[in-house]
């Protein structure tokens, strides 16, 4: 049916076409050039229906319900097909916590503020603390003032 109906749509278009080529304007002369109309009518003067013009209404007919066909088979027959948003989120895997297993210091804010953990380096505070010690020992030591 599908294949059936898309021959004659293209059909028709290709004769649509010829059809519509073929014909004269309406305003063909040198005074149509210039924008002069022989009446005072919106496009023209209108004169009488020829068998180009006869076979172009049929053919744009013939276009309009061949078109308005196939779209009616395309939506009935792709009823099964799911669209990306039918399908269901896939969850991604939660983070691994680089810092799990290591020690950490919760921080929760007075009132209703949200708590942040942060994990302590013991390293880094056992370097410090050396750091810390080294400088007291090389720091000049100060006399008392006698007495």
């Amino acid at each position: 049916m599908v294949i059936l109906l898309t021959i004659v749509h293209v059909l028709v278009c290709l004769f649509l076409i010829i059809v519509v080529l073929l014909q004269s304007g309406k305003a063909a002369d040198l005074a149509g050039a210039f924008g002069g109309m022989g009446s005072q009518t919106a496009f023209g003067p209108r004169g009488a229906a020829t068998v180009l013009s006869k076979a172009t209404t049929v053919a744009a007919g013939l276009f309009m319900v061949t078109s308005l066909s196939l779209s009616i088979v395309a939506t009935r027959n792709s009823g099964s097909v799911s669209t990306i948003l039918d399908k269901p989120v896939e969850s991604l895997p939660a983070p691994k916590n680089p810092n799990e297993g290591k020690p950490s210091v919760t921080i929760t804010p007075e009132g209703s503020g949200k708590s942040v953990t942060i994990p302590v380096d013991l390293d880094a505070a056992k370097k410090a603390a050396e750091a810390k010690e080294g400088a007291k020992k090389d720091a000049p030591k100060k006399e008392e003032p006698k007495k």
